[in-house]
């Protein structure tokens, strides 16, 4: 079928969510005069490291994770649906009593709404307690978890650690801010880190990225979504902007001058400008669909 001229196609560096993926909806919907064209390039590969799942599985089988006293922690941090996915592929291989993962009692903490759903979809009775939903990003979370976790623990003197599950590339945002030496021992809160998972470029991206630009390139605008830092070097040299000695973003050339690029949140606006010296035309001001689509049209407004 031939392609739809008036449609702005959408290229979302990401691997489509099954059974269906929210920006996936967003964006097929013609809304507001604005008609675009999603289309999905997976650039991430994951996979689980298996010292971090041997270690974590431990603590969940000793009951290291609780309110107890005794317990080695007394919460959990998620920040990635990755690592939700570790935490969730050991929740169902460990089934066998109906209070299993027995974390009924702790404080869960997640960065945003997709986190969220994912980890209040993993069976546990009675339900597991998530909390930081609203926060949206680390620096957000952190915060929130100063107030929330000291009022959860107030009886302690000091406050039991917090156990956060990473990937290899991870920002420290968290563990500085409840580690700051500047806090009183009273609300300084220990964080330990357990790398769960590792990320990598597909082998395949450049391919597909490449066929997905040449496929879309009588197109009068379009629009490029980046959701991670890692990735980005492979898609700025897609786009034939990075130059090689340098490691820096060139000045646009012709053929691209009208392809956009948006950005899922600060942490990648972030690392495009300092990595690449490169700013992106938007940062969404929310991480979501929603948040990408309406910084998006907002941008093509202010061209008109």
């Amino acid at each position: 079928m031939a392609p739809d001229l008036d449609k702005v196609p959408v290229l979302l560096l990401k691997t489509k969510s099954a059974p269906t993926d929210a920006y996936e909806d967003t964006f097929s919907t013609p809304r507001d005069g604005f008609n675009f064209e999603p289309t999905f390039v997976p650039v991430l590969q994951h996979k689980f490291e298996d010292d971090g799942m041997q270690h974590f599985e431990k603590l969940l089988g000793e009951r290291q994770i609780s309110t107890g006293a005794e317990s080695a922690y007394g919460g959990l941090i998620f920040t990635s649906q990755r690592a939700v996915e570790a935490f969730a592929k050991l929740v169902d291989e460990g089934k066998g009593d109906e209070n299993w993962p027995h974390l009924q009692d702790v404080p869960l903490y997640s960065v945003g709404p997709a986190t969220t759903r994912a980890l209040k979809a993993i069976p546990q009775a009675p339900p597991l307690q998530v909390f930081g939903e609203h926060t949206g990003n680390g620096d957000a979370l952190a915060q929130f978890i100063l107030e929330h976790y000291g009022e959860w623990y107030k009886d302690r003197s000091t406050k039991p650690p917090l156990l956060f599950l990473v990937g290899e590339q991870r920002r420290d945002i968290i563990p500085k801010t409840l580690m700051d030496e500047s806090l009183p021992d009273s609300r300084r809160i220990p964080v330990t880190e357990i790398v769960v998972y590792g990320t990598g470029v597909m082998e395949s991206f450049a391919g597909d990225f490449a066929e997905v630009l040449q496929k879309t390139a009588d197109r009068q605008s379009r629009w490029i979504v980046v959701f991670s830092p890692t990735g980005c070097d492979s898609m700025l040299k897609g786009l034939g902007i990075l130059d090689d000695e340098t490691g820096k973003v060139i000045n646009r050339p012709q053929e691209n001058v009208n392809m956009y690029i948006a950005t899922i949140g600060p942490t990648t606006r972030n690392f495009l400008k300092r990595k690449f010296d490169y700013e992106p035309d938007v940062c969404s001001e929310k991480p979501s669909p929603e948040g990408v689509w309406q910084g998006i049209t907002d941008f093509m407004k202010s061209l008109v």
